[in-house]
């Protein structure tokens, strides 16, 4: 079962960055996930699905997928694409731009 090496982003409901710094080690779903018919709650049979490892550094994490003999792929961390600005910017003295409603 193939396992993916990742950085998790930052969470987009908190302005925070907390649970960033670690790279994580994910197992990839063998099967899908299966709809109860009563309850309406997914399933799946798949126990992988639930490990979760954290490591300080790529390195570490690629170093225990090969000594685990763990086929994975390694996903880079993903850039922010907006500089962050604060409120007050919006009324700032000496605004390049005019502020409209």
């Amino acid at each position: 079962m193939p396992a993916r090496i990742y950085k998790p982003a930052r969470n987009a409901m908190q302005s925070g960055k907390a649970k960033t710094k670690d790279w994580v080690l994910e197992f990839e779903p063998e099967a899908p996930r299966e709809t109860d018919p009563l309850m309406g709650w997914t399933s799946s049979g798949d126990m992988k699905q639930q490990v979760r490892l954290t490591f300080s550094t790529r390195e570490e994490a690629e170093s225990y997928a090969r000594r685990k003999g763990i086929a994975y792929t390694v996903y880079g961390p993903k850039q922010a694409s907006a500089k962050s600005k604060s409120y007050s910017d919006n009324f700032r003295w000496g605004r390049e731009t005019n502020w409209t409603h």
